[in-house]
C-alpha cells in the first residue's frame, strides 16, 4: 500500500525527494500519512480533490482484497 501511494505521489510532484509515506496501525484501521513539499500539496490534492480521491479509491480496492481493516489516507 505504501509503495503504491509513494509511486503515485513521486510521479506527480516536482520534488520527489520530499515524498514520505508513514504507516500507522490503529485498532480497526490503517492510517497512511503522505507528506510532500509545501509547493506540491496542490498537485497531490488536485482540482476539487480528484487526485486525492482517486488514490483513496485505489486503497479501498486494495483493502477489499486483503484485510478487514479500513485504510485512511491523510495528506499532511
Amino acid at each position: 500500500m505504501e509503495e503504491l501511494i509513494e509511486y503515485i505521489a513521486k510521479s506527480l510532484v516536482d520534488d520527489p525527494t520530499a515524498v514520505k509515506v508513514r504507516r500507522r496501525n490503529t485498532g480497526s484501521s490503517i492510517i497512511l500519512e503522505l507528506r510532500v513539499a509545501s509547493q506540491d500539496t496542490g498537485r497531490i490534492i488536485g482540482k476539487g480533490g480528484r487526485v486525492a480521491n482517486a488514490m483513496r479509491a485505489l486503497l479501498q480496492v486494495q483493502e477489499s482484497s486483503g484485510s478487514n481493516k479500513r485504510v485512511i489516507l491523510k495528506i499532511v
